[in-house]
């Protein structure tokens, strides 16, 4: 069989948050904060229009960059937020469908890809089997952006900075003034930045700022499976400005040899959607991430999440996985640090569950401490 599979299989490891989540299934009414999905579903006047469009007949295959329309009402929302006059825009097979569409147009063999430590999984699996090298960038203790260390890791290899705020594993957002030096800096250099803004509706505590507001050499890629719970339905998009417009055309063109294109009828509940006000759902979440901090703060070292539905946990003796394990045993999900990061010294909780869970979960963790 080793002779058989391609060498970039082994490049990758299964995902050990989706080993945990297998897991749940064989444990009873357990405390799950290990999967990163919202615990709400669609909205109803989502599903109608959805259902609508498959009623309708809208069941074939769209544009391979999507729906006129939604592109049309994209741009619109990119114009207005970011100042771009003609962005390219594609919709994705989610934001994981874009990655892996901007990596495989980005990265060639050797090529430098920057990214914060810690990080989420996708990015350093993607760039290895690219056959790309990841410099990782401490961000420790405090999960900052690191804007200094990026300058000294910047090279002639260097292809992009990847950029996630708010961020998945830690719900660290970072300030403008990061976000203004890092634009300034990719300037300086003139690197290309990819910025997941995947969570950018989930933000407790004031704005979350975009690097496009501030660099036009940014490729930025968001969608709709967290703000409005469609993360079956596989709907993102990727714009950049127009100097980035090749880039775009390139994803576009992969696409029609992998995706074809998104989910058709998905894509018209993908226009209401983005009129749709997920204030209820982000002031229910809020609540969730004080809930949690208030909970753990005085037992375990970890800093508050500014957004995103993710805490990242200093283990009590600072090794994470037999941590985990115990944590396991005594029904409660977590996902090791080591997944996210080149360390093994945190654990993530995601807390998108009931409040009663978090509590029972909360209560666990703390005479685990």
């Amino acid at each position: 069989m080793e002779n058989i599979l391609a060498e970039r299989t082994g490049k990758i490891d299964a995902s050990g948050i989706r080993k945990v989540f297998a897991l749940a299934a064989e444990l009873s009414n357990p405390v799950n904060f290990s999967i990163g999905q919202p615990d709400f579903d669609v909205p109803g006047p989502l599903k109608e229009e959805a259902i609508k469009a498959i009623r309708g007949g809208l069941n074939k295959y769209s544009q391979t960059a999507g729906d006129a329309l939604l592109k049309q009402k994209i741009s619109e929302l990119v114009k207005k937020e970011i100042g771009w006059d003609r962005p390219a825009v594609l919709v994705t097979s989610g934001v994981s469908g874009g990655l892996l569409l901007a990596f495989l147009v980005l990265i060639d063999p050797g090529d430098e890809v920057i990214i914060p430590d810690p990080y989420f999984v996708m990015y350093k699996h993607l760039v290895n089997m690219l056959g790309g090298k990841c410099v990782f960038i401490d961000s420790y203790p405090k999960f900052d952006l690191p804007v200094e260390k990026i300058e000294e890791a910047t090279t002639d290899r260097t292809k992009m900075i990847i950029l996630n705020s708010p961020c998945n594993p830690t719900g660290i957002v970072y300030s403008e003034d990061e976000i203004k030096a890092l634009a300034e800096l990719a300037a300086q250099k003139d690197v290309l930045i990819l910025t997941d803004e995947i969570y950018e509706k989930f933000c407790y505590d004031g704005r979350c700022a975009s690097i496009a507001n501030y660099y036009d050499k940014t490729l930025l890629l968001r969608g709709f499976s967290k703000s409005c719970a469609m993360t079956g339905w596989r709907l993102g998009y990727a714009v950049a400005h127009e100097s980035l417009k090749a880039v775009v055309e390139e994803m576009t063109k992969i696409q029609q040899y992998t995706f074809v294109c998104a989910p058709t009828p998905f894509q018209k509940a993908a226009m209401a959607a983005m009129d749709y006000d997920v204030t209820n759902f982000v002031d229910m979440y809020r609540e969730k991430r004080d809930l949690l901090y208030e909970g753990l703060k005085d037992k375990f070292e970890l800093i508050k999440p500014g957004g995103a539905f993710y805490a990242f946990v200093k283990a009590p003796s600072g090794i994470a996985t037999p941590f985990v394990e115990r944590a396991i045993e005594n029904n409660v999900l977590i996902i090791p640090g080591s997944v996210f990061s080149e360390k093994d010294t945190h654990f993530r909780i995601s807390y998108a569950t009931s409040n009663d869970k978090i509590e029972q979960g909360v209560a666990i963790l703390r005479k685990l401490a």
